[in-house]
């Protein structure tokens, strides 16, 4: 199990609104949206932390 440490985020309230909008589309919450979407940054630009291949 991973554990996960909250921290604030502050973000243009626009672009919170598209993204609450994507989450309720996709059925997830805004918090693991953002997630989602930082997972999917990390491993297009090979810097994953569970990417075995990173030097």
């Amino acid at each position: 199990m991973s554990n996960k440490k909250a921290f604030a985020l502050r973000v243009d309230e626009e672009m919170l609104k598209a993204i609450e909008k994507w989450a309720s589309d996709e059925f997830r919450s805004t918090n693991g949206q953002i997630e989602w979407m930082l997972n999917n940054s990390l491993k297009d630009a090979n810097r994953h932390p569970k990417n075995k291949t990173q030097k």
